[in-house]
C-alpha cells in the first residue's frame, strides 16, 4: 500500500494505491504556504483517512531537491523551501519517502502509463504557466535522486529574433535570475507577454488561443512566434537525449492544433528524421502527478 501526494502551491492532492492500474483519489487540502508545521498536519490527516499502514509515501511537488545537499528549492511553496524536504517527512510521518519534481513526475507517468509507452527515451514536456520537463530512460527517471536534468525551461536559450518575417524578442527577465529562459515564452504568461511584444495589446493567453482559433491574422502572428521560438530548444533536448516520443502536458497541450504545429517545426530541426507525430499530448490527463507519485512509491524510480 502507497500513499501517494501531488503538492502544488494551491492544493494538497492525496490517493491511496496497491498497483498502478488502481489509484484511489482522496479528498483535497489547501496547501499551507507558510507554516510548516500545519503542512505536515495536512500530510498526517490525509494518511488518517487512508488508513492501514503504507510501505511508504510517495510525493510530486513543485520545486527541486539538490541532490547533493538534499535540499529542495520551492518558491511556491515558502514553508518548505531551503528544508531537507525528504529527511523532515520521514522523521515526521514514520514512514519512507520518495520524493520527485512535479514534471519528472509527468515524465515517469507518460511513460509507464501514457503516450510513452514503448518508447526507451521519453522526454516529458510541460507548457503550462511556465515551462520544465523529464526524462525517463529505459524506464527509469533520471533524477530518481534528484537533480536539475529535463529542466529545459531555464538557461540563456531564446533566439534574439523569431518569426516570419522576425521580430526582435526582448531579453526577457526569467524568475530563474536569467534571461532569455525558454520559461519566459513558452507557457501561458510567455504566449501574453509576445502577444504585447507583437501587438501592443495585452490578452490572456485563453484569448490569443480563441483568436488563433478562429483565424485572427495578430493571434496567429503571435502563435507562430511562439512556436519558431520553442521549437529549436525542444529540439537541441531531442537531439541530445535521443527521446523518440515527447509528450507534452501544461493549460498549453490542451490545443492539439498548436501541439501539431510545434511537432511539424521541431522535426524539421532535428537530425533523426520521423514520419510520425514525435511531439504529442500527453495520455494522462487526470492527475498525472498521482500516476507519477505512484509509480515511483510501486517500483522505485522504474516506470
Amino acid at each position: 500500500m502507497i500513499v501517494c501526494f501531488d503538492i502544488g502551491g494551491s492544493a494538497i492532492k492525496g490517493a491511496i494505491t496497491h498497483s498502478r492500474d488502481r489509484i484511489f483519489p482522496l479528498p483535497r487540502r489547501t496547501t499551507p504556504l507558510n507554516d510548516f508545521r500545519q503542512f505536515i498536519r495536512e500530510l498526517e490527516s490525509v494518511l488518517d483517512e487512508a488508513g492501514g499502514h503504507p510501505d511508504c509515501v510517495a510525493i510530486s511537488i513543485t520545486g527541486v531537491i539538490d541532490p547533493e545537499t538534499r535540499r529542495i528549492k520551492c518558491a511556491n511553496i515558502p514553508c518548505i523551501d531551503g528544508r531537507e524536504l525528504v529527511a523532515e517527512l520521514e522523521a515526521a510521518l514514520h514512514l519512507p519517502v520518495k520524493l520527485a519534481n512535479d514534471a519528472d513526475c509527468f515524465a515517469l507517468a507518460e511513460a509507464g502509463a501514457g503516450a510513452g509507452r514503448g518508447h526507451r527515451i521519453v522526454f516529458g514536456a510541460i507548457l503550462g504557466t511556465g515551462v520544465g520537463g523529464g526524462l525517463v530512460i529505459d524506464g527509469r527517471l533520471i533524477n530518481a535522486d534528484g537533480g536539475f536534468a529535463g529542466e529545459w525551461g531555464h538557461g540563456p536559450a531564446i533566439a534574439a529574433e523569431a518569426g516570419n518575417p522576425p521580430i526582435a524578442i526582448p531579453p526577457y527577465d526569467c524568475g530563474c535570475g536569467q534571461r532569455r529562459c525558454v520559461d519566459t515564452v513558452g507557457g501561458a504568461r510567455g504566449l501574453e507577454r509576445l502577444h504585447q511584444t507583437a501587438h501592443g495589446k495585452t490578452l490572456s493567453s485563453h484569448e490569443i488561443m480563441e483568436a488563433w482559433k478562429a483565424g485572427d491574422a495578430e493571434a496567429k502572428r503571435t502563435v507562430d512566434i511562439l512556436v519558431d521560438l520553442v521549437s529549436s530548444p525542444l529540439a537541441l533536448v531531442i537531439n541530445i537525449t535521443g527521446a523518440t516520443i515527447v509528450p507534452v502536458g501544461g493549460g498549453l497541450s490542451n490545443s492539439e492544433e498548436l501541439l501539431a504545429e510545434i511537432d511539424r517545426t521541431v522535426r524539421s530541426r532535428i537530425l533523426r528524421q520521423f514520419d510520425r507525430p514525435l511531439v504529442v499530448r500527453g495520455e494522462c490527463r487526470i492527475e498525472p502527478g498521482l500516476i507519477g507519485a505512484a509509480l515511483l512509491g510501486l517500483s522505485g524510480d522504474k516506470a
